[in-house]
């Protein structure tokens, strides 16, 4: 059931997210190569407990970790390890959120280290532009799969795969909430969007085929092709007008 959030519940979430925004501004100017993505982790975990909140990934259906950092061809979902170390070159996906007053907030960037290559550096950038191709004209009365349409317009239109079996998801009391948000669709189809509805959009853009594999660990989601993958999310907050991106 999609919930719509009353004033009070925004504000809550709103905190969240300026929380989840801080801790990846923090993570971008501290992260390089040599350090383990377990290091990684622990910025997270840090950060978001100074702020007064807790990291809602760690123990969330046995999660073990306070962030997912997935590098190069990991999709999602990468586990964070000491023996994990980032290297010149590697993409590196850290996705976290933050629940501080028993509500949430949800956000992924994707942080080059140090001279990527070409072909990363454009998938990155690309990424982060289907997320805001995604909210152009997005409102109240806007249907779901616009949002879908929109990202997977923009991704195709580059010679990418965008990832089916993965998608965005309302956000509040649960880090996961109805309505789950594709990242491709048919314009003008889906339920209507309305005022106060809090979701996060996220974009996961492989350079290769959009096919994708699971591994037995659980959690683990890699290309099948093996090439690399990007991941941009911001929580929004659904407006009469327009949209509030909470988390930027």
């Amino acid at each position: 059931m999609v919930s719509i959030k009353t004033p009070q519940e925004i504000e809550l979430i709103r905190r969240a997210c300026t929380i989840v925004r801080e801790t990846l501004d923090y993570v971008g100017s501290n992260i390089r190569a040599g350090m383990s993505t377990k290091e990684v982790d622990d910025m997270v975990y840090r950060y978001i407990t100074s702020c007064g909140a807790y990291p809602s990934s760690l123990g969330y259906c046995g999660y073990p970790a306070s962030s997912c950092v997935s590098v190069n061809e990991v999709v999602v979902h990468g586990i964070p390890s000491e023996d994990k170390i980032l290297r010149e070159g590697d993409i590196v996906s850290v996705d976290i959120t933050a629940e501080k007053d028993g509500y949430n907030g949800d956000a992924a960037r994707t942080f080059m280290i140090g001279d990527v290559s070409e072909e990363k550096k454009k998938l990155v950038k690309v990424t982060e532009e289907c997320f805001f191709k995604a909210i152009e004209g997005l409102r109240a009365g806007t249907p779901l799969y616009d949002i879908g349409y929109a990202v997977q317009t923009h991704a195709e239109s580059h010679g990418y795969g965008v990832v089916r079996s993965l998608v965005g998801h309302g956000i509040g009391r649960e880090m996961h909430e109805d309505p789950s948000v594709p990242n491709y669709g048919k314009k003008g189809t889906g339920m209507r969007l309305k005022a106060g509805m809090t979701i996060c959009i996220e974009p996961m853009i492989n350079a290769g085929t959009y096919k994708v594999v699971f591994h037995k660990d659980g959690w683990t989601v890699t290309t099948m092709d093996g090439r690399p993958s990007a991941h941009y999310e911001n929580t929004v907050l659904i407006t009469e007008d327009g949209v509030e991106i909470l988390t930027l």
